[in-house]
């Protein structure tokens, strides 16, 4: 359940409601989920994340299938299971296979072991690895 209530179009400031109306219209879909619903309640920092958020997606030195698959990894990382639900359904948009799926669910996993025995085992970095 959200700490706050997810507001519709009709609930929502007018600054929101552009928002939404900007995602819309870049998405080319009727639907504005939930993560920005709930950030309409402060509409600058609904206006400033929608801005940043497609400043960093968009494509660049990173292909955005690439970037989603980052985030999927990040999210997972951090717990966050909408982040890791939304960023999945964006990645499968853009081309993830169930192969390129399966393939980054094993390098998370890897990751993650081998950050926590690092970790617990306080592993000096070595001197070639740093600049």
């Amino acid at each position: 359940m959200a700490t706050v209530p997810l507001l519709t179009d009709e609930a929502a400031s007018p600054e929101a409601v552009a928002v939404f109306d900007d995602i819309r219209a870049k998405r080319q879909t009727d639907y504005v989920n939930n993560f920005w619903r709930a950030l309409a309640h402060d509409p600058d920092q609904l206006s400033a994340v929608w801005g940043r958020l497609q400043s960093v997606m968009a494509p660049g030195a990173l292909d955005p299938l690439v970037k989603e698959l980052i985030y999927v990894a990040v999210s997972t990382a951090n717990g966050c299971g909408y982040c890791v639900h939304s960023h999945t359904a964006a990645a499968r948009a853009k081309g993830m296979t169930p192969a390129m799926h399966a393939e980054l669910l094993a390098v998370i996993a890897m990751a993650s072991q081998t950050n926590a025995l690092a970790t617990a085992l306080q592993v000096p970095v070595d001197d070639r690895f740093t600049v």
